[in-house]
Parts: C-alpha cells; sequence; structure tokens
C-alpha cells in the first residue's frame, strides 16, 4: 500500500550513485508492481541482486487439487493434519499442507518449529495469518516479530524466511494470491491513504525494523513460480546472502497488522461480511469476524440469515472465541468450513432462536471468499469429517 518508508543508508537522490565505505557502488534494486506504474521500492545491495551460481527443480509440497464433487459443504479440522512432536521439524515454507485452491488463491495451514530456507513467492503476495506461537520474519526489507493474530503480508518476491519462536509450535494459516493483497479499494483516498469510515489506519501497520544487513557466502533460495501445472519451485543458488541490503526507501515492504486492531462496524441489524472485510486480492476477499457488540433493534436476530453463495466459496478458519451460529456442527477452535457457492447455509439448527436476545458475540474467525470455485487439496481429505453437511437435517439418508 502507498505509505511511504525508510530504512539505513540510501543515497539523497533516487538513481544515483551510492559508495560504500571502501569508495564502491551499493547496486540498486527496483522491486516494483505492474510494470514500473504502481507501488514499489529501491533497495541498495552490496552484492549484485541477480547473480545465481546453479538452479535446480525445487520438490513442492503436493499441489494437486480435485472438484468439489458433489457439490457439498465441508469441515475440515486442521488441527489433525500434524500430530505429536512432528511440529518441531517442520518450518512454515516446506511443510504447508494445500487445504483448498483455484488460480487466483491457494490456502494452507502448517505448524512449525523449525527455521524455514530462503523463500520468495514468484507467483504472488501471501498473506500468512498466525493462529497461535510466535516467531520472527526476516526479509530483505528487515525483520518484523510476529506472534497469535498477526495477519502478515509478504509482497510477490520478496526473500524471506520464518524463524519460530523457541516456546511453542507457530501455527500459521497461508493465503498464497496469484495477484497483489491489498486494504480494499473502499477504505483508501485516491492517494492511497486510508480513509475514516476504514476500520483500521496506518498506525496500526507494523513495518520491518533494520536493515538486517547478513553476512555471508554461497546459500540457497527457494522460489515458487508459473509451471506446467500453474505453479512449480527452482532452488537458485546465489553467490552471497541476499539479506545483504543496506537501506531501502518506498511504498512498498513486508508489513502486520494483528486482528485485534480491527475496529468492526456494527449496526441496528444484522451487519453484511462487507462490513467485516480487511483485504482484498483478484477474485477473492478476506474478511474477519472479532469480538464485538452485536445488533440492537428490539427485533433483531443477531446470527446470520441464511443465505446462498450465488457468486463466491466462503471458507471461514475459527480461531477463537464461541462461534454463536455453528453450535452443534462439530466446529471449533482450528476448524475451516467450506460453504461452496450454489449452496444455501446459515445458523446450525437452534442457534437462530438462541441467538435473539444476545448483545456481544465473543467470536475470532478469518473468511476468504473467492469468485471462482475452489478445489480441495491433500489437507482437506486429511482432515475433513465427513458428518458435516449432513448437520442441518439431523443426519445423511
Amino acid at each position: 500500500m502507498a505509505h511511504y518508508r525508510q530504512l539505513g543508508s540510501i543515497p539523497p537522490k533516487r538513481h544515483t550513485q551510492h559508495r560504500t565505505p571502501e569508495g564502491g557502488l551499493y547496486y540498486e534494486e527496483l522491486m516494483g508492481e505492474e510494470g514500473f506504474t504502481s507501488d514499489s521500492s529501491l533497495l541498495y545491495h552490496r552484492g549484485i541482486p541477480s547473480a545465481i551460481t546453479a538452479a535446480v527443480p525445487w520438490e513442492l509440497p503436493d499441489q494437486r487439487t480435485t472438484p468439489n464433487h458433489p457439490l457439498i459443504p465441508r469441515h475440515l479440522k486442521l488441527h489433525e493434519l500434524f500430530q505429536g512432536e512432528e511440529w518441531k521439524d517442520t518450518d512454515v515454507v516446506a511443510g504447508r499442507r494445500l487445504l483448498l485452491g483455484n488460480g487466483d488463491v491457494r490456502i494452507s495451514y502448517v505448524v512449525a518449529g523449525a527455521p524455514s530456507e530462503l523463500y520468495r513467492n514468484g507467483l504472488g503476495d501471501e498473506c500468512v495469518y498466525i493462529e497461535s506461537g510466535s516467531g520472527v520474519l526476516e526479509t530483505v526489507f528487515g525483520s518484523l516479530e510476529v506472534g497469535e493474530g498477526d495477519y502478515v503480508i509478504i509482497p510477490r518476491a520478496t526473500t524471506h524466511r520464518w524463524v519460530p519462536g523457541p516456546d511453542a509450535p507457530l501455527r500459521a494459516y497461508c493465503i498464497e494470491a496469484n495477484s497483489h493483497i491489498t486494504p480494499p479499494k473502499r477504505y483508501l483516498s485516491r492517494f492511497g491513504q486510508l480513509l475514516e469510515h476504514a476500520p483500521y489506519c496506518e498506525r496500526d501497520l507494523r513495518g520491518p525494523v533494520g536493515p538486517l544487513v547478513v553476512e555471508g557466502g554461497e546459500v540457497d533460495v527457494l522460489v515458487k513460480h508459473r509451471g506446467p501445472n500453474g505453479v512449480a519451485g527452482t532452488r537458485y543458488t546465489v553467490p552471497h546472502h541476499p539479506f545483504d541490503v543496506v537501506g531501502w526507501d518506498g511504498c512498498l515492504y513486508p508489513y502486520a497488522f494483528n486482528i485485534a486492531d480491527f475496529e468492526p462496524l456494527t449496526g441496528r441489524i444484522h451487519q453484511p461480511p462487507p462490513a467485516h472485510q480487511v483485504f482484498e486480492g483478484n477474485n477473492f476477499v478476506i474478511c474477519n469476524f472479532v469480538p464485538r457488540k452485536v445488533d440492537y433493534h428490539p427485533l433483531s436476530i443477531p446470527v446470520p440469515y441464511y443465505h446462498a453463495n450465488v457468486d463466491s466459496d466462503e471458507v471461514m478458519f475459527y480461531c477463537g472465541g464461541n462461534y454463536e451460529a455453528r453450535k452443534g456442527s462439530g466446529i471449533g477452535q482450528g476448524s475451516i468450513s467450506l460453504h461452496p457457492g450454489g449452496h444455501t447455509h446459515g445458523p446450525q439448527p437452534g442457534a437462530y432462536e438462541r441467538s435473539i436476545g444476545a448483545e456481544f458475540f465473543d467470536e475470532l474467525a478469518v473468511m476468504v471468499d473467492t469468485f471462482r470455485p475452489l478445489e480441495l487439496g491433500e489437507g482437506a481429505a486429511a482432515s475433513e469429517d465427513g458428518n458435516y453437511a449432513w448437520t442441518w437435517s439431523g443426519g445423511r439418508r
């Protein structure tokens, strides 16, 4: 987003000489979007950022998907995907298990305790939601300390690595776009400032600190990119550590935003999902449902009305609190519900009536709505509760 920042050592004017203490030149890299017509940053490297000494295929985690057929709503129990102590040797990049995906977005989940290798996503931006745990995101722009409830936005092609904290596993819900991920356009002025009606502002965003300026020789960098089946991976070997940036400035960089800083919009009657939107990408949106005062019309019904997703699939990740509308469905902390386009869904039996008179919902969930159908990844097959589709009718016949 267009919010200017500057870190480290940069020359007074862009595209001019910037010399090392020894008299050599730092190497300027423009990292920009949409063919020089959108947000960008300038980074100053000790070494040539284009240099590689080897390139071999990188075998990605299983990216295959299968259609949601027959078309039914589904419940995934993500906490069943990583058992015992296996998380201790798992990292946030290579350990991701694909849940859902289409040509616009891929949604994965990982429980990690090990540092990742250096990595960059050449397909699109990533939004990683930290369900629990803590750690550090190290990047070419500097480092970000992250923890429970943080959204971490990582621009396309940003070289980075994840370092989980020592005390507990880092549980990460990973939303990978084939586009950029930004605040909703309606929250922004025509110059890019977050407006007064937006549910968060620039003060709520945390940028990198640093720069890191890591010394070091040859290292590997994992790159996710377009391939014959939509996505592929390459392992580069580079002659010097990519965290050799002495300074940078611009409006393109990773940042964190904590879900607790989202200010919910409420009303006398039920507010539709766009009131809860936090980010958007091409053909999908990200919303969140946070603890809030609920509808205060004397005849209101606080839980959602039944609704059909005519144009979208709805994915809800339940990450805290007590989700009133889903009582009796088996859904709990760490669950995902998938309600596909064409299927009418809403509160479980009894929730409609029980919600009358409620004044506050203590719930926490991250929702992704896609505008093309989602297919199921191997992580969905491994974690599905096969009973969910029949919970509105009392069981399958």
